[in-house]
């Protein structure tokens, strides 16, 4: 199965390093990260877990989840994420999925044959408190993911969902806006964004973060 945006998250129970997980269940109400790694000590996922580790806080800030997934046991996460809180003076408080039979690999569409035709692809989903799948990423073995664009595409997904704007390009938190152009009648407008707007075309209206 291919996941697509706005599809519904597919559920499942499975080992973790932290117990049992039904993960609609664990997932609540919050918004969810869910990243997969080929294997258990593998470098650049040993990187990449310390730092989501160290980002806790920002994941808080947002109401986010995050979980991994490597198709090795719940005994060798537990075994990695010493080597990961040593290397990486983090300290790993986020469950790693147990994947050994390939289950959420192949719910998630994580096991790419031309890639590899067993170990996972590093997938990363961005999953709202609603459970649909609102970003997707797939980064090849080589490139260690960035976090900061997480974060980034989380901060544009959650203020666009409570206005009707959208991000430009190399949107950062702060920046200017663009008014959706479905929104065109001007009363609307003015009460929905007291700052004013610059409209350097009619479809193009820039206006400072409503929520600033």
């Amino acid at each position: 199965m291919s996941l697509r945006l706005g599809d519904t998250a597919p559920d499942f129970e499975q080992d973790s390093s932290v117990g049992r997980i039904r993960f609609h269940e664990w997932l609540g109400d919050s918004w969810g990260v869910l990243f997969s790694h080929p294997a258990d000590f593998t470098p650049v996922c040993t990187t990449e877990l310390g730092l989501t580790a160290k980002l806790a806080d920002e994941f808080a800030k947002r109401s986010v989840k995050t979980i991994a997934l490597s198709v090795d046991s719940a005994e060798s996460h537990n075994e990695w994420i010493k080597d990961i809180n040593e290397t990486q003076a983090a300290s790993v408080g986020f469950p790693i999925i147990a994947d050994a039979d390939r289950t959420v690999s192949e719910l998630y569409d994580m096991i790419h044959p031309n890639a590899n035709e067993t170990l996972t692809v590093r997938s990363l989903f961005v999953i709202d408190p609603k459970k649909k799948v609102r970003l997707i990423i797939t980064y090849p073995a080589s490139t260690g993911r960035n976090f900061d664009e997480v974060l980034r595409v989380i901060d544009s997904l959650q203020l666009t969902d409570h206005y009707q704007v959208a991000t430009p390009g190399n949107w950062k938190p702060g920046d200017d806006v663009v008014i959706v152009p479905s929104l065109k009648d001007e009363a609307l407008i003015r009460q929905k964004f007291p700052k004013g707007y610059q409209a350097l075309r009619p479809y193009l209206r820039l206006t400072p973060q409503p929520n600033r």
